[in-house]
């Protein structure tokens, strides 16, 4: 089985429920819950592929602080390997406080991005990514210093390394999209975008308009995340896109880390070696099961367990 390194952001998520209303500067309310979670696309992946079976190293940084303390051990708990984070205590862990509001469950976010924001190029031990077969890119858009010449530069070496290479975006808040990412996609083996940010990406609505943007500029297999609808596969430009259904759950409890998910099912599957329309199926299925519990890695199942989910919905 092949090992899966995952690059990119890690945060602390305090979450405060359930708040009825805030209070008038410098008085309190009282809330049933303060507690502490795990967040941030690598982090998420890195754990749901452990709990899938599949051995994984986080890339990133954590400040000296109770949060990264947190996070690596929540992550060491989760038998995920350690060994690529750099703890720099010139700054803050990326934190976020998370304030649900009652009967609505509406969240509302204070967020320091902290560590993420400083994670560079210099920040990886090349040695963890030797040790990998995979290296999995996640949090594009969000790592201010990474993203860019830095990703390109990294994905770059990668390959030379005889990597498999695989990258998810998140939203880009700052409308910088290609313009940021395009110098990176002769890099890129599989490429993992939802349906939005793929458009504002290729600049087009077009399933097949996009992924054709997308392998002229270098990438090598598309996999659009199309929500409800499932996925968009296409595995090079000679050959026909075509979409693979999603998997309905009648118990669905949250929403939050399905992309992640889904990106963690599919890769899964590529470390076992399935054919690319497998790994698609599987990750459909793992975000599937994402959204039944509450928190992006709380309903991951064993793989074992989503192959007979898929087997049975056949």
């Amino acid at each position: 089985m092949k090992r899966v390194a995952c690059v990119g952001i890690l945060v602390a998520d305090v979450i405060v429920e359930p708040v009825k209303e805030y209070p008038k500067k410098g008085l309190l309310a009282p809330v049933n819950s303060i507690t502490m979670h795990n967040g941030g696309n690598a982090m998420t992946a890195a754990i749901n592929l452990s709990k899938l079976g599949v051995p994984s190293v986080l890339v990133g940084k954590v400040g000296g602080d109770i949060f990264g303390d947190y996070l690596k051990r929540r992550l060491s708990e989760e038998g995920v390997s350690i060994d690529g984070i750099k703890t720099d205590e010139s700054v803050q862990t990326s934190a976020s406080v998370l304030m649900i509001e009652e009967g609505s469950g509406e969240r509302s976010f204070f967020h320091c991005v902290g560590s993420n924001a400083t994670f560079c190029y210099d920040d990886i031990d090349f040695s963890v990514i030797e040790k990998s077969d995979i290296v999995f890119v996640t949090g594009t858009y969000l790592m201010e210093t990474f993203d860019g010449e830095q990703t390109m530069r990294f994905l770059k070496k990668c390959k030379e390394m005889g990597k498999i290479t695989a990258l998810d975006v998140c939203w880009d808040s700052k409308n910088r999209w290609g313009e940021l990412l395009n110098c990176a996609m002769p890099y890129i083996d599989f490429f993992l975008p939802s349906i939005d940010e793929a458009k504002n990406i290729a600049g087009s609505d077009s399933l097949e308009e996009m992924s054709d943007i997308f392998f002229n500029n270098g990438v090598k297999t598309v996999v659009i995340k199309c929500g409800k609808e499932g996925c968009y596969f296409r595995a090079s430009k000679e050959d026909k896109g075509i979409m693979i259904p999603a998997y309905r759950m009648e118990n669905v409890v949250d929403t939050t880390g399905a992309g992640d998910s889904f990106c963690s099912g599919f890769l899964a599957a590529l470390s076992r070696e399935e054919p690319i329309t497998e790994c698609a199926k599987v990750g459909n299925a793992t975000g599937a099961f994402c959204v039944t519990q509450k928190g992006a890695t709380s309903g991951i199942p064993t793989y074992e367990d989503v192959i007979s989910f898929i087997k049975s919905r056949a």
